[in-house]
């Protein structure tokens, strides 16, 4: 069977439709869980920027780090606007095996 022939961006609008029903779906799917407060309070105390320090115990060394991006953005000056705020905390950590 001959493939339809339709423009590259019409298969484009179509793969992207296509991931965006797909998680639409599996979003609707999956039972929302509360979100537990004390780990919410960890990420809303973090200060702005990348942070990361090193560590050393035990016979390992690691790198501790941390980091909180906050921005708002507004179409218009005074006009509503959306609130961007990604927190992470991670750990890196190298050991020695015998």
């Amino acid at each position: 069977m001959p493939a339809l022939p339709l423009s590259p961006l019409a298969w484009m609008v179509l793969r992207y439709g296509a991931v965006a029903a797909a998680t639409m779906a599996a979003s609707r799917l999956r039972p929302s869980q509360p979100k537990d407060p004390a780990h919410e309070t960890v990420l809303d105390d973090l200060p702005e920027g990348v942070h990361a320090r090193t560590h050393r115990a035990e016979g390992e060394n690691s790198v501790h780090g941390h980091g909180k991006f906050r921005r708002v953005l507004r179409l218009r000056r005074g006009g509503p606007g959306m609130e961007f705020d990604g927190a992470l905390l991670g750990r890196f950590r190298l050991r020695r095996v015998r």
